[in-house]
């Protein structure tokens, strides 16, 4: 069963004013989705920690097009109350009303997940292909593989190196989204994020009826959103 925040109240957010009319106008035609992934060691504990992963999903009505765009976890920002801090630590202080607040957008709801939601996603949709890993990231997806192999009770393996068209388990997806230790730091993490997400919905697209529901199934549980 979905974890549907019942308590989560769009009345409670606060955006501040100002937008021209012109920019209004343009937005009121996208809906716009926050995604929050929590740096939590407890599966399944979604109402609070800090946010390393903010994206924001933004819907275009006509088109159903979707762009993401990534909140970089260290930038500093009002986290409510005046309080400037690293913007991931908004979610641990007031839950998802707290970061969207920070974020001071129309948001119109919210998903949140954790690394075990992730990896039981990629292996429910029988793994995902990564376009170009490079031998230093294969090597730096080791330390975070052992980890999240711990906190999922999983034994997944190694890569053997970088290469084009990588298939990645869930544990070796997570692992490459959390690398944050080659050039381009931050920046190049959050891509990798976006690159993981998307490879995610890509497998989702090309899934069948079976998977699909064992998708439901399986993973509503891990996830917290304002979304019945």
């Amino acid at each position: 069963k979905i974890q549907k925040d019942t308590s989560f109240n769009k009345e409670d957010i606060e955006v501040n004013e100002g937008l021209s009319s012109e920019s209004q106008e343009i937005m009121a035609g996208y809906t716009t989705i926050a995604l929050f992934g929590l740096d939590n060691r407890s599966n399944g504990n979604l109402s609070k920690g800090n946010s390393d992963v903010i994206m924001i999903a933004s819907i275009n009505n006509d088109t159903h097009a979707v762009k993401l765009v990534s909140v970089y976890r260290d930038s500093y920002l009002d986290i409510g109350g005046g309080t400037f801090k690293k913007c991931n630590s908004a979610y641990a202080k007031g839950g998802p009303e707290q970061a969207i607040t920070m974020l001071n957008m129309d948001i119109t709801d919210y998903v949140t997940v954790d690394f075990n939601a992730v990896v039981e996603c990629v292996d429910l949709l029988g793994g995902v292909t990564i376009p170009e890993v490079s031998d230093e990231e294969s090597v730096l997806m080791h330390g975070y593989m052992d980890e999240i192999n711990k906190l999922t009770k999983n034994n997944s393996k190694y890569l053997s190196g970088g290469g084009t068209n990588v298939e990645m388990d869930g544990v070796q997806a997570c692992a490459y989204a959390r690398i944050r230790y080659t050039a381009g730091d931050d920046y190049k993490r959050t891509e990798r994020q976006r690159t993981v997400l998307t490879a995610m919905v890509q497998k989702a697209q090309k899934a069948n009826l079976t998977t699909i529901n064992s998708l439901i199934d399986e993973l509503f549980g891990d996830i917290k959103t304002s979304f019945s």
